[in-house]
């Protein structure tokens, strides 16, 4: 990784590094940050020669070596002094409240546009909206594209940015086209690593953000940290990490609530940790309890499933939102609680 002396290169300057990377094998990736901008080294890095003759050039500062499975994402790298800014919400600063149905229907669209409004009284910050949805069943519904419509100007009505799951290339272009702030990936693509490199070549030098929620199979930590790395390594580092229960389920709960991974992930990784409590516990009566537990962990934010009318709700939303007035009672218990833990400790 290459840290220069100004905030950013010139494409001339740019153009000497990659001469020389590509003398050993490698290339440039530009990662554009808020103060500046770093150019990851993609390939082997541990040639001596390579970093000395980068050393040697007048505009660079350093080059730092990591030797990762997850260079960019490990908490070493330059990329932790970045803040990620989601609509109002500088995550590590407040805590991040993202709230919507799981799945919008597209033949009562009006019950996701009153959620959209009632998220956002309720002090939501983002609005997640269900346009596809991928299915255990081949012949249960699985999303129609004219629910991004409906997402979207619930979004321009409310001004939340909007959060939609893409699954393939066709629905990233679409989302993206539309004005979709933050793509998600879900539990079953996480490890779709043709997907994660379509999504991250996609919003390579846009201010899109990814939602990458964690396998729905148990899976190592670095394993979920290197598929947020396919993402980051086109040059596009806004990552969110999202715990949301894995298999095998706990017996009550629909997933095995795996919240508790939040520190483990922020020892390894500087990315961002939004944890899921609605997919991790399966059951809207569940949700606070999961909720307040992953902000006790240390979470920087919450995505939760809300509905207006959960009964009328279609997906998982019946089983698993909460009201309106549920999720307004549950964001000011999980910023009270997140601001007390920011309190600094006072020394015995």
């Amino acid at each position: 990784m290459i840290l220069p002396k100004n905030n950013r290169l010139s494409s001339e300057e740019v153009a000497q590094l990659s001469v020389i990377v590509a003398e050993f094998g490698c290339r440039i990736q530009p990662i554009v940050g808020d103060i500046r901008t770093i150019y990851a080294i993609v390939g082997d890095e541990r040639h001596e020669l390579m970093i000395s003759r980068l050393e040697g050039l007048p505009f660079v500062d350093r080059v730092d070596t990591i030797q990762s499975p997850h260079k960019l994402m490990d908490r070493r790298s330059d990329l932790a002094n970045g803040r990620l800014r989601i609509g109002t919400v500088t995550l590590g600063e407040e805590l991040l409240i993202i709230a919507g149905q799981c799945t919008i229907d597209p033949k009562n669209p009006q019950y996701f546009m009153e959620t959209a409004q009632a998220v956002q009284e309720a002090g939501a910050h983002a609005l997640r909206g269900g346009v596809w949805k991928p299915r255990t069943n081949p012949y249960s519904f699985q999303g129609d594209a004219k629910s991004l419509e409906t997402l979207m100007e619930a979004s321009r009505l409310t001004g939340l940015p909007a959060v939609a799951e893409v699954m393939e290339a066709g629905h990233v272009q679409l989302a993206l086209d539309a004005g979709v702030q933050v793509l998600q990936i879900g539990a079953r693509n996480a490890l779709n690593y043709s997907l994660l490199r379509q999504v991250g070549a996609a919003i390579a030098g846009r201010p899109t953000a990814v939602l990458l929620k964690r396998s729905i199979h148990m899976g190592p930590l670095d394993e979920f940290i290197s598929a947020a790395e396919y993402i980051a390594a086109f040059g596009n580092p806004n990552v969110m990490l999202c715990p949301r229960g894995t298999l095998p389920g706990l017996d009550g709960y629909r997933n095995h609530p795996d919240e508790s991974i939040t520190p483990l992930l922020k020892e390894k990784t500087w990315a961002a940790v939004v944890v899921d409590p609605s997919h991790s516990v399966g059951k809207a009566a569940y949700v606070p309890a999961c909720a307040l537990a992953a902000v006790a962990y240390g979470a920087d934010g919450l995505c939760l499933e809300a509905h207006v009318n959960p009964s009328q709700g279609i997906g998982d939303d019946p089983k698993q939102a909460v009201t309106p007035r549920v999720l307004a009672e549950l964001i000011v218990r999980a910023r009270a609680l997140h601001a007390t833990l920011r309190r600094p400790t006072v020394p015995a």
